[in-house]
């Protein structure tokens, strides 16, 4: 599966919400230095989908606002893959 994320950094107060179907707005107070904006994302995405971070990657968009994620389909849906 593939969202969207629209990312502010830096700010005080953090949140992540919907803005549509699979886009998000997320606002984190982690600077966009060091690539850190980026890991609170994946924080993010992964407490909203109660999955690991290590399931989520930035397909696009890695020094920009706008951002496509992908994640793993089995685990966004709760579902084991079929052997």
């Amino acid at each position: 599966m593939y969202i969207r994320v629209r990312v502010t950094p830096g700010v005080k107060k953090e949140f992540f919400r919907e803005a549509g179907e699979q886009r998000f707005e997320a606002a984190v107070s982690e600077p966009a230095e060091g690539n850190r904006a980026n890991r609170r994302i994946l924080e993010l995405v992964a407490e909203h989908y109660h999955i690991s971070v290590k399931q989520i990657r930035i397909i696009n968009g890695h020094h920009s606002p706008a951002k496509m994620l992908s994640i793993d389909d089995t685990a966004a849906s709760g579902t084991k893959p079929k052997e």
